[in-house]
C-alpha cells in the first residue's frame, strides 16, 4: 500500500513547480497586465485558434477586434509565446510608428529572412544606408518632370494600342472576360515598359500563348509572394526554414520559381546595357532602370555582377510595387463602380466634359489633373480595400506608443490600413459605404485628408515613392475604360451599397477571390 504521507513529499512540490512553470510561461507570453487587450488569446495558443477559425475573413476579424478597443490597439500573441505583436488602427500610433520615432521601428530581420530570395536587398527589404541611397536615387528620379510625362506618355500608348482594342474585342464577341486578370497582365506590361523599356506583351499572349518566358516568369513570380505570404502567416516558421533546409516541398518549388525569376530579370538587365551601349544619346532612355544604371555607376561597386545583383533587386522591387498593386486597386474600383450607378455617371459626365473632339476618349497628363470626381472614387477604393491592407515593423527598443500602449524590444508592430478604412471613429457611421464625395470640398474640388487616417501609400519617411505615378495608371486606366465602354459585374459581382463580406483571397496583396467576371456594353 502506498504512504500518503510519503507520496505528497513527491507530488505537492511537483505540482507547486508545475503551476509556477505555466503561470511564468503565461506571464511573460501575455505581457504586463491591463495593458493591451488581447481578444481571442490563449495561454501558449496564442491568437492561433482565432486566426485558423477567421482566416477566410482575416482583414476583418483584425478590423472587427480593433474596433472594439478603447485605443484602436491590440496585442497579438504568437504560438507558444514565439512571437508578440501589436496591432493598430490608430492614426496618432501610425504616426509615432512610422514618422516621429521612425528609427525605431524597422523591417528587420523578419522581412529580411522571409523575402530576402525574391527581394534581395531591393528597398522594400532593407534599413539603414542601404534604404537611404536606394530612397535618394528613387527620390530624384521619381520627381522630375520627364519621367511623368514619360509615364503618362507610355500609359496612354498601351492604353490605344493593346488594352482599348483587347477589350472592344471582348465587347463585340460578348464575351464574359475576368478583368481583375486583363488588369493584371496590361498592369505587367505597363510596368515593364515604365520601368526598363521592355515590352512583355503579356495581355496579347493570352491570344497567342501561355508557355511563353513572360508567362513563366509570371506565374514563378506569382508563386514566390504567395510563399513568401504563407512564410510570414506560419505559426511555426521553424517549418519552412526545415523545409528550406531539406530542400523539399514548396520550398523547393520556391528555390526554381527563384532561378526563374533571377534568369528574367538579368536578360532585361543585360539588355539594357546592349541598349546603353549601342546609344550614343542615352539621355533619350527615359525607363526607371536606364535612370538606376547611370546613377549605380556611382556607387563604387566592386564589378560588374555586384551591379547587376543591385539591379536585379531593383528590378524585382518594381515588379513587385507595380505589376499586382495598381491592378489590384483597380479591379476593386471597377467591382465598386460597377455597383454604384450614380457615381459611374459623375465620373462619365466629367470625363465627356474633358474630351476633346480631335481624341476622343484620349486624356492627357495634365487633362488627368482635371478629373476630381474620378480622383476621389479611386481614392476611396483606395480607403476600403488598400492592395497593402496590414504592414509591419520590428521594435529596437522599448517604447510607448501615443495612444499609452507599451511595446517591448523585439516585438512586430503592426498597422493594419484595411481595419483603419472601416473604422466608424474615423470615417464616421457611414464609413461602411462608398461615397467619393467625402473626398470633396462644397466646390467639387478633391482634398486629401492626413496620411496617417490613410494609409494606402504607407506613411512618413517610407512613403510611397510612386505615388503619384500609381494615380496616373489608374485614372489613365479608368478614365479609358469608363469613357468607351460600361462595366457590367456577372451574376451580381457588383459591390452592395454597404460593404459587407468582400471576396478577397489571403495573400500579401489584397486580391479579389476568383476574379472578377464582367461583360461590357459599348457607350
Amino acid at each position: 500500500m502506498v504512504d500518503l504521507n510519503t507520496a505528497s513529499l513527491f507530488v505537492l512540490p511537483l505540482t507547486f513547480t508545475f503551476l509556477s512553470l505555466a503561470y511564468f510561461i503565461f506571464r511573460c507570453y501575455s505581457g504586463p497586465p491591463n495593458e493591451n487587450p488581447c481578444p481571442q488569446s490563449y495561454p501558449l495558443l496564442g491568437n492561433v485558434v482565432g486566426f485558423l477559425l477567421n482566416r477566410h475573413r482575416f482583414h476583418d476579424w483584425v478590423a472587427d477586434m480593433l474596433s472594439k478597443t478603447p485605443s484602436l490597439t491590440i496585442q497579438v500573441n504568437g504560438f507558444l509565446g514565439l512571437s508578440h505583436i501589436i496591432c493598430t488602427a490608430n492614426p496618432a500610433n501610425l504616426d509615432h510608428l512610422l514618422r516621429s520615432n521612425f528609427l525605431n521601428y524597422i523591417k528587420g530581420n523578419r522581412f529580411q529572412s522571409v523575402l530576402h530570395d525574391l527581394l534581395g536587398q531591393g528597398i522594400f527589404n532593407v534599413d539603414g544606408e542601404l534604404w537611404f541611397t536606394q530612397r535618394k536615387i528613387s527620390s530624384h528620379e521619381f520627381n522630375t518632370r520627364s519621367l511623368k510625362h514619360f509615364i503618362s506618355d507610355t500609359v496612354q500608348s498601351k492604353l490605344s494600342n493593346c488594352l482599348i482594342p483587347y477589350l472592344s474585342s471582348a465587347c463585340f464577341n460578348s464575351e464574359v472576360i475576368d478583368l481583375q486578370d486583363v488588369l493584371l497582365r496590361f498592369s505587367f506590361d505597363n510596368i515593364c515598359n515604365v520601368a526598363f523599356g521592355v515590352d512583355p506583351a503579356w495581355l496579347d499572349s493570352k491570344r497567342i500563348s501561355e508557355t511563353s518566358s513572360v508567362s513563366s516568369f509570371v506565374q514563378a513570380f506569382d508563386y514566390a509572394v504567395e510563399v513568401s505570404f504563407n512564410r510570414f502567416t506560419s505559426p511555426l516558421p521553424a517549418i519552412w526554414k526545415i523545409k528550406r533546409l531539406l530542400n523539399i516541398g514548396s520550398e523547393k518549388r520556391y528555390k526554381e520559381a527563384i532561378k526563374i525569376i533571377n534568369e528574367y530579370a538579368m536578360n532585361i538587365i543585360r539588355s539594357r546595357e546592349e541598349n546603353c551601349q549601342n546609344n550614343d544619346k542615352q539621355e533619350h532612355n527615359q525607363d526607371l532602370l536606364s535612370r538606376f544604371m547611370h546613377s549605380a555607376s556611382d556607387l563604387g561597386f566592386r564589378d560588374q555582377d555586384q551591379k547587376r545583383r543591385f539591379l536585379r533587386d531593383i528590378v524585382i522591387s518594381f515588379i513587385l510595387a507595380g505589376k499586382d498593386s495598381t491592378s489590384t486597386a483597380l479591379t476593386w474600383f471597377f467591382w465598386l463602380i460597377a455597383g454604384h450607378s450614380r457615381c459611374e455617371h459623375l465620373i462619365y459626365e466629367e470625363l465627356f466634359a474633358t474630351s476633346s473632339k480631335e481624341r476622343p476618349g484620349s486624356f492627357s497628363y495634365d487633362d488627368l489633373k482635371k478629373f476630381n470626381y474620378l480622383h476621389a472614387a479611386l481614392t476611396e477604393s483606395l480607403r476600403l480595400f488598400p492592395p497593402v491592407p496590414i504592414n509591419s515593423r520590428l521594435t529596437i527598443s522599448d517604447d510607448i506608443l501615443s495612444s499609452g500602449t507599451h511595446v517591448r524590444k523585439g516585438w512586430f508592430a503592426d498597422y493594419s490600413a484595411y481595419a483603419m478604412g472601416r473604422m466608424e471613429r474615423l470615417w464616421g457611421p457611414d464609413c461602411m459605404e462608398f461615397r467619393p464625395e467625402r473626398w470633396l470640398d462644397d466646390d467639387g474640388v478633391f482634398q486629401p485628408c492626413d496620411q496617417f487616417k490613410f494609409p494606402a501609400f504607407h506613411c512618413g519617411p517610407r512613403m510611397c515613392l510612386g505615388k503619384e505615378m500609381a494615380y496616373v495608371q489608374m485614372k489613365s486606366v479608368a478614365a479609358a475604360v469608363m469613357y468607351e465602354f460600361e462595366v457590367v459585374a456577372i451574376d451580381g459581382g457588383g459591390c452592395p451599397e454597404r460593404i459587407w463580406n468582400p471576396p478577397y483571397m489571403l495573400s500579401l496583396l489584397l486580391k479579389m477571390k476568383g476574379g472578377l467576371p464582367i461583360r461590357l456594353k459599348r457607350r
